[in-house]
């Protein structure tokens, strides 16, 4: 077995994860201040309490699986997205803390401070994640020593801002399917109207972002010449797309959600062919590109780690199933709730 791609697609696997799990709880976040009042906040917010905090655990396994596969990428990344990194993780604790504490008070000042610090943190966990991933598609000023050579707002460029976009447009349309999933009555109804607007924007941005991306950057597109395979991927993708509407026409929102989760899988791997071998592509000289191969470590140590892998992923997908089937069902506001 080829060590280096298998954890090249371990890691796109647990980024995957992430992004359909957290996906919808970033997109929750977002539509977080449309509730008109009180309970229907606290509805939203407790759609998502059971199972936050587990499905973030899908980005820690992703970043240590990184660190110990290909700490050279790992490293790289870091240096150059420190502060980017930084802000994304204040973002999370904001969110984090704005769950537990808005419900602790019922002043309408404190409860109306946490709404906003939970919607903005999700909003900007969501552009940044998108912006990483712009960045890493058009690729880094990154030289022999393996370092990052620009500024943070030379992260900020319009190609990785529109990618942020699309990634807000995707977690909000993602997260409103969720919400039409888990909600009833009335709220339930704006829900739906929620998700056929958020899938438009989102519709309208991926499609300008992928002609640009298509038009400008022909490296994001060698791969699939190579391998024409993976365009059975791009026409699943689109399936899945034009299912989201038709589920919620029809009001079957477990199968929307069904459609949007295969969709943004789809778009993860999308990611993972167009960059392959790079992890993190030198926009200096192709020679300094961090691959699944130069970035990685030892033969023996992918190989160990491939075995705790075996042993460890099915305690964290059992564990991930328990938890969805406990809190399945409509959101009630009880006593102990957020």
């Amino acid at each position: 077995m080829d060590l280096n791609l298998f954890w090249y697609l371990m890691v796109g696997v647990l980024l995957t994860g992430y992004a359909i799990l957290d996906g919808f709880d970033l997109g929750v976040g977002a539509l977080h201040l449309l509730g008109r009042n009180d309970q229907e906040r606290r509805i939203m917010m407790n759609s998502i309490g059971p199972v936050w905090d587990g499905n973030e655990v899908w980005l820690v396994t992703a970043g240590g699986a990184l660190f110990a596969a290909f700490p050279h990428a790992y490293a790289t990344a870091f240096s150059g997205f420190y502060l980017a990194f930084m802000l994304l993780l204040v973002a999370l604790i904001f969110r984090a803390v704005a769950i537990e504490f808005r419900s602790k008070r019922a002043a309408t000042a404190w409860r109306s401070f946490w709404d906003w610090a939970f919607s903005i943190a999700s909003i900007v966990a969501s552009l940044l994640f998108g912006v990483a991933v712009g960045n890493m598609i058009i690729g880094l000023p990154i030289g022999r020593d393996m370092e990052y050579s620009g500024g943070f707002l030379e992260l900020l460029g319009p190609y990785p801002l529109m990618v942020g976009a699309m990634n807000l447009a995707m977690f909000a349309m993602h997260g409103a399917i969720y919400l039409y999933m888990k909600t009833e009555g009335g709220l339930q109804g704006r829900v739906r109207g929620w998700c056929y607007r958020a899938f438009g924007v989102f519709l309208i941005i991926y499609a300008l972002t992928t002609a640009i991306t298509i038009l400008l950057i022909p490296s994001a597109t060698r791969n699939f010449s190579a391998q024409p395979w993976a365009w059975i991927v791009v026409a699943l993708l689109l399936l899945a797309l034009a299912n989201i509407p038709r589920c919620i026409h029809h009001g079957w929102p477990g199968r929307a959600f069904i459609s949007s989760s295969c969709a943004i899988a789809a778009m993860v791997f999308l990611f993972g062919v167009a960059l392959f071998p790079n992890l993190v592509i030198s926009t200096i000289s192709p020679e300094f590109n961090l691959t699944a191969y130069n970035a990685a470590s030892s033969e023996k140590t992918l190989a160990i780690m491939r075995n705790i892998a075996f042993i460890g992923l099915p305690f964290v997908l059992a564990y991930t199933a328990l938890i969805y089937w406990i809190f399945r069902g409509k959101v009630r506001i009880m006593p102990t709730s957020y």
